[in-house]
């Protein structure tokens, strides 16, 4: 990196601490961890995207593409789920929570259950966002390491501090600015990455004649996940519907958001851009995977400096060697960004539920500017933890990408179904719900550690199912006194978003099917 490069990457930090410093003056608990609901349904829209959309997929999304051995555009599949998830989230989940008045999803919880079914669930949402969130900042590294020649210590200080400063004084609102910023960011380097490895690969004719033809295979009809990760079309769908419709709609670093719309109608807004956004997004980092990729194949001294058990070097060394002067620096601040986004997400959504129970508990008054005050201390506290936790992260899985969906496979189904019971099912009291989540996230952990060969996709079909047996068997077999008030159903389903949403669904099928013929 040259001089300039280095000033760019000074700058954007610069700018972010700007940001928390400009949105430094929260009044309440709903300002800071809703930014009031005042912030508009696009910025929010890009904050999602962010949040998702991360570090861990800019980098290991076209290592996977691109390097990764059994990897290819199968990736894509797991793309179809996103309208789905977002109709059924619209239908379903979302806008019941954001009628509620809710800050944190978890409050939703104990006011159907009770406190313990409450605390229970934010627990498996902080052990497992603290996990992936610690993941994404690994995978930063990575990147500084090979571009800056930053030592792993010094990166992860240059990345937590700056992000720990902003997030933390500025809020939701400081959050949601620099994430849409953030993802601006992103995609321009995407672009960039694609459009550099194509002139030097001499256009995209060279991509087919050098890249392996299995990795332009899109669906894997044949695979059903039963005897490892085939990447099957079925676990992908199913797996994936579940999977996103629980994080984009119950985990709190997604919901978050939602919550802090103006309005159900914005709300929609939201769900609707984001399943319309993801795939073209999502082709663009698949097709940057394919052009580094087959470069990578036909330059040796590239090749040569990826470790072959690290195929999420591929795409930091494609910069350090391959982008022109200034372009590098807008790299690595793109990717700084995505890494910042992610944790800077579940430090205020961190903060949020942890706070949040911490007040039940106790059952202490806290002051507006009380409440805000520890808000900031929590966050620091978990923004802290989080780095230490990227300290020590280990191999999960051959590709970053893919172990953080293999750690959020264990949870997310169990998580769903308790927010569809009790939204839905006046009879299923806390007792129920809790040991059915328990149930349902155990299955899945012995189905990790045992070594199944049961495709890990699967896992968040089965955690669901487990869960709603098992607490409604529950339900069936001992009477309950713990019912509380109903939660009033909102839905924000409108015909207009069935046909939008739908008919990007078969679109996307469509595309995905024939990319292969159409690139081949």
């Amino acid at each position: 990196m040259t001089l300039i490069d280095y000033a760019i990457v000074l700058a954007y930090l610069i700018a972010m601490l700007g940001i928390g410093f400009y949105y430094r003056n929260q009044k309440s608990q709903s300002d800071y961890f809703l930014g009031g609901r005042t912030l508009p349904w696009q910025a929010l829209s890009l904050s999602v995207m962010a949040t998702q959309l991360s570090a861990v997929s800019f980098i290991s999304a076209p290592a996977f593409v691109g390097l990764r051995e059994g990897g290819g555009l199968i990736w894509l599949s797991y793309e179809l789920a996103i309208p789905l998830a977002m109709l059924f989230l619209l239908w379903f989940i979302l806008p019941s929570l954001h009628a509620s008045g809710v800050v944190s999803v978890y409050d939703f919880l104990e006011k159907r259950f009770n406190r313990f079914t409450r605390v229970l669930i934010s627990l498996v949402f902080q052990i497992s966002r603290s996990f992936a969130t610690a993941i994404m900042i690994y995978a930063i590294t990575i990147v500084l390491q090979s571009t800056m020649g930053l030592p792993f210590w010094l990166s992860i200080i240059s990345i937590g501090l700056i992000t720990l400063i902003y997030s933390a004084f500025g809020g939701m609102k400081a959050v949601v600015i620099g994430d849409a910023v953030q993802m601006l960011l992103i995609i321009f380097g995407a672009a960039a990455c694609l459009w550099v490895a194509l002139s030097h690969l001499g256009g995209f004719q060279m991509i087919i004649n050098n890249i392996d033809s299995s990795r332009l295979s899109t669906f894997n009809y044949s695979g059903y996940g039963l005897t490892g990760n085939d990447f099957g079309l079925l676990p992908m769908l199913f797996g994936g519907l579940v999977l996103y419709a629980s994080y984009y709609g119950c985990d709190q670093s997604e919901a978050q958001r939602s919550l802090s719309s103006r309005s159900i109608g914005d709300l929609r807004k939201i769900l609707v851009t984001v399943g319309l956004a993801r795939f073209p997004i999502t082709l663009l980092y698949c097709f940057s995977g394919l052009a580094i990729g087959a470069l990578v194949v036909t330059t040796p001294d590239f090749a040569a400096q990826i470790p072959a058990d690290k195929t999420d070097w591929m795409v930091p060394i494609f910069i350090i060697n391959y982008m022109p002067i200034g372009l590098t620096g807008l790299l690595v601040v793109a990717m700084m960004a995505a890494a910042m986004s992610s944790l800077s997400s579940a430090i205020n959504s961190l903060a949020a539920v942890s706070l949040e129970d911490y007040v039940r508990i106790s059952k202490k008054t806290l002051s507006p500017t009380q409440y805000v005050n520890n808000a900031r201390w929590v966050g620091i506290f978990w923004g802290l933890l989080t780095l230490g936790l990227s300290t020590v992260a280990g191999d999960i899985a051959p590709t970053i990408i893919e172990a953080i969906n293999k750690i959020g496979s264990v949870f997310y189904g169990p998580i769903l179904a308790i927010f569809l019971l009790g939204i839905y099912n006046k009879k299923v009291g806390a007792l129920a719900a809790s040991t059915g989540l328990i149930v349902g996230v155990g299955v899945n952990i012995y189905l990790w550690l045992s070594g199944s060969l049961l495709f890990w996709f699967w896992w968040n079909v089965i955690g669901f199912v487990t869960t709603l047996v098992c607490a409604i068997t529950l339900t069936v077999i001992y009477s309950n006194n713990e019912i509380r008030e109903q939660p009033k159903f909102v839905t924000g389903i409108t015909i207009g978003s069935v046909i939008i949403l739908s008919s990007w669904f078969v679109l996307i099928f469509a595309i995905i099917a024939y990319l292969t013929q159409l690139i081949s």
